[in-house]
């Protein structure tokens, strides 16, 4: 583990509210809260703590790897007033947008066009150039990161960030939201769980709270929490010698068909991986907001499920943590819309569906 980053996780042991203000959109980025998850804290007799990166200034925990890959871009002589392009199922998208737009870049966003309309919406918003593209597997030279490569590479003045196998990526983990739950949680953890759709947040986060944990003596584990669709469960339980994919999922920007560089940089350390369905993805997003009063969107639910099912199998007295990535307002037309739940054959439990609002 390098200096600067244990500099910084005795820093973060002194607490973060040390300065009076922050520097410009990049500079509120990070030091998001832990927030306990009571209900569900008190069913297991464990503690449940979700990272609240929907509290980032662009509204999730993609504002991290979106930074991080500009600045390695400009590590390796990227100046401003070129043209950052990116393939994206949205959230990295929207910080790359705000953080293009705040140190002068333009920003152009290839992505799949069966994302949520309120993501393309926000992106164009904030000034992107925003080209959805057919949805195709990633070995289809039409998926969206190779035509977003391509583009790239035919202007001038121009840089792919390649997020999914740049591992500028995992690195703002290692270096920002792994030191942040080790000192809000007093190096208390015990276990780390989310999602990945590039890898980045469990690969770094997971290297960080396995190299500072072992220094002490511990052990935290990091496990892969996978939609239906995803190979990565299946990679897992045979030992890397099946990616076998099965049905799809509601969630959006989770779940791989390949293991990225991102998250080849860690997945050899991982303790386990689960795979959540979309039903109980679907009833933790209804459970969030009627228990803790948190309006989150669907990958959210999909981690706060399995950190609750890791915690119930860990046994009481364990402190397990996930990510709340972003908000449901991303998502609220198809989420909390009772057409397109029942398009998607999703049933919410009686006493959670009043908050079923849309037609």
């Amino acid at each position: 583990m390098n200096r600067i980053v244990l500099k910084k996780v005795s820093v973060l042991w002194r607490g973060f509210a040390t300065n009076s203000h922050v520097d410009g959109f990049i500079g509120a980025i990070g030091n998001t809260p832990l927030i306990k998850l009571k209900r569900l804290s008190e069913e297991t007799g464990c503690t449940i703590l979700g990272k609240a990166e929907f509290q980032n200034p662009g509204g999730s925990v993609k504002d991290r790897a979106a930074l991080y890959v500009v600045k390695d871009a400009e590590e390796k002589g990227r100046q401003p007033g070129g043209t950052v392009v990116e393939g994206t199922a949205g959230n990295t998208g929207i910080g790359l947008a705000h953080v293009c737009r705040s140190k002068g870049y333009k920003c152009v966003i290839y992505m799949p066009n069966t994302q949520s309309q309120e993501k393309i919406d926000l992106l164009q918003m904030l000034g992107a150039d925003v080209r959805p593209v057919p949805a195709v597997a990633y070995e289809n030279p039409e998926n969206y990161n190779h035509q977003a490569k391509r583009y790239a590479e035919s202007i001038s003045n121009a840089v792919w960030t390649d997020q999914f196998d740049n591992i500028a990526n995992a690195r703002a983990h290692y270096e920002t939201t792994g030191p942040e739950i080790w000192a809000q949680t007093k190096g208390t953890v015990h276990a780390f769980i989310c999602a990945t759709g590039t890898g980045g947040t469990l690969a770094g986060v997971g290297r960080f709270l396995r190299e500072v944990s072992a220094k002490e003596g511990k052990k935290v584990e990091s496990w892969l929490a996978d939609p239906p669709g995803s190979v990565l469960d299946s990679y897992m339980n045979s030992g890397g010698k099946l990616m076998e994919r099965s049905g799809s999922s509601i969630t959006e920007g989770i779940g791989q068909g390949r293991v990225t560089q991102n998250l080849a940089t860690e997945i050899g350390n991982l303790s386990g991986s689960m795979t959540i369905p979309d039903e109980k993805s679907i009833e933790m997003v209804y459970r969030l907001l009627d228990e803790e009063g948190l309006y989150v969107g669907a990958s959210t639910a999909l981690n706060v499920v399995a950190a609750y099912e890791l915690a119930r199998k860990l046994g009481p007295g364990r402190t397990v943590v996930t990510v709340l990535c972003d908000g449901a307002y991303r998502y609220q037309t198809r989420l909390f819309s009772r057409k397109w739940l029942e398009s998607k054959s999703l049933n919410i439990p009686d006493h959670l569906r009043k908050y079923v609002v849309l037609p």
